[in-house]
């Protein structure tokens, strides 16, 4: 097999990343592309499925093979994941009739959400779903295309996901990967893997919901239409890919049962991989990419987001130095923020700048920081986010507790682990080890390792063991995380203290930006 080749691509937030590998999982050839994301209104998140998606995945797919040089014959295999869940309705054409609406920062279906609850009850959602609905599902983003854009949805075939758009003009089939269809609750049933008939009658047809497969499972060839644009040699197998986080926790080593994965990307998103289906109240019950593994997932809405936000708006001075050649400006804001002692000198961030996920499940949550003074500084302010960021990720981990569920072992990947001094204010807040897997590529390596098992050089996902070995671990200091006890216990109280207050704004900012 030492001419083998597999292909992975991811379409993130705010980049997209693609790799070429060997069977042996070495790194051939790697290529970024940066995008944007649109915010039409306030709570509205959306992606050009051409002009991000499809167009990424093209410009990636042709500088591999011409960076590499590999015959794209030698390509086994291609996997793809995106993020999600995502709704994109398509026509009978395969046209892209609206941008597609982002996963759980796009807040636009509070409304829709309340209608479902109602008419199928939140208990039986839940039963069936194995999840409440959140801004997370899709299936109540479906609904709001329905009711504010009836034009768009009357000429609707098929409802994609993201990747589910890739493998679509890939292989002309539309599909969804089991994983990904869980995250349109209250559409998808858990147990039988299949749509819920029940649900559909509110929202849409069943039959404009494409069929779900494994993620592993090749779910048809390129085309050669599709061939002629990326590249690739026509007949190449594509498997159904999954959602981004889904393939980061395969990059990250996420073999064995009790390993979970804590991204540090745009949000902060965590996997844990379990023998059961967990009934929870405050996170995210899925199947997993395989038949027999179930997943424990949940997530915070802002974290490598909101230190970009903090480097573009208040870092301005860094960001110029390293254009006339100087520091990076994230190097030297966390240089800044090492300067600052632990719990920045009494400063607090709520990092809930675009609402927050679990556990809280509150779109109208908003962000601060609370404790300012004049001795603070632009360390200490920035200090205080990775704080925050690490205080909500200890919130999740104790209510994660308090239903009986605990990593066995916690797995650090994402753009946040190029920063140090994050990773252990996480250990010393949260008091666990983290694992750095040496390979940091991302969902893309966890793409073509999918690949890999579809066409048969693997038997399963656990022996993603052959490819990702761990190469640092922090643990955590009992002194300093002793120094953040007042600040943690204050930031649980901030939110409950001033959530009214939140709400009312948020629904202020909303009425008058309708106006």
């Amino acid at each position: 097999m030492s001419d083998s080749y597999l292909i992975g691509v991811d379409i993130g937030t705010y980049s997209s990343k693609g790799v070429l590998v060997k069977a042996d999982g070495t790194l051939v050839a790697s290529h970024t592309l940066p995008h944007g994301m649109d915010m039409p209104k306030p709570g509205f998140f959306e992606h050009d499925a051409d002009g991000v998606w499809w167009h990424d995945f093209v410009e990636i797919v042709r500088n591999l093979l011409s960076a590499s040089g590999v015959d794209p014959k030698q390509v086994r295999g291609v996997g793809t994941s995106a993020i999600g869940s995502c709704v994109l309705p398509i026509d009978e054409a395969g046209r892209p009739l609206r941008p597609g609406i982002l996963y759980g920062i796009d807040t636009r279906a509070t409304a829709e959400i309340e209608y479902l609850e109602q008419k199928l009850g939140k208990s039986e959602i839940f039963a069936k779903s194995g999840m409440h609905l959140t801004s997370q599902a899709s299936g109540p983003k479906v609904l709001w295309i329905r009711n504010h854009e009836p034009e768009v949805y009357e000429k609707t075939r098929w409802f994609l996901t993201s990747e589910a758009y890739l493998v679509y003009k890939l292989t002309g089939v539309a599909s969804i990967d089991i994983y990904t269809a869980g995250g349109y609750a209250p559409l998808f049933d858990v147990h039988s893997h299949g749509w819920l008939e029940e649900a559909a009658r509110l929202i849409t047809p069943a039959d404009r919901l494409p069929k779900a497969y494994w993620s592993h499972e090749v779910v048809g060839e390129v085309t050669a239409e599709a061939a002629r644009e990326t590249g690739l040699a026509q007949g190449t197998p594509v498997v159904a890919g999954t959602t981004d986080a889904a393939a980061e926790a395969i990059s990250a080593g996420v073999a064995d049962f009790g390993d979970l994965m804590l991204m540090f990307g745009s949000s902060i998103f965590f996997i844990m991989k379990t023998s059961r289906l967990v009934p929870t109240e405050h996170f995210w019950s899925a199947v997993f990419l395989e038949a027999g593994a179930y997943a424990f997932l949940g997530g915070m809405s802002t974290s490598g987001s909101l230190t970009t936000w903090f480097r573009d708006q208040l870092g301005r001075y860094e960001v110029e130095q390293e254009k006339a050649g100087g520091e990076n400006a994230f190097a030297a804001l966390a240089r800044q923020a090492a300067a600052s002692p632990p719990a920045s000198n009494g400063l607090i961030c709520l990092p809930y700048f675009e609402g927050e996920r679990t556990p809280l499940h509150d779109p109208k949550a908003r962000g601060m920081w609370f404790g300012l003074s004049l001795k603070h500084t632009q360390g200490d302010l920035y200090r205080s986010i990775l704080e925050g960021v690490a205080f909500g990720i200890r919130h999740n981990f104790e209510v994660m507790e308090q239903e009986g569920v605990r990593p066995e072992r916690i797995l650090a990947v994402g753009g946040g682990t190029k920063n140090p001094l994050w990773l252990q204010i996480v250990s010393d807040v949260c008091n666990l080890e983290l694992g750095v897997p040496e390979q940091q590529i991302g969902a893309s390596y966890g793409d073509a390792f999918l690949a890999g098992v579809g066409v048969g050089m693997f038997k399963n996902l656990s022996e993603i063991r052959r490819w990702v070995k761990i190469k640092d671990t922090l643990k955590p200091d009992p002194k300093r995380g002793a120094a953040y006890e007042t600040n943690y216990q204050i930031f649980r109280q901030l939110y409950t203290s001033t959530k009214p207050l939140m709400h009312r704004l948020t629904d202020h900012l909303v009425e008058t930006s309708s106006n």
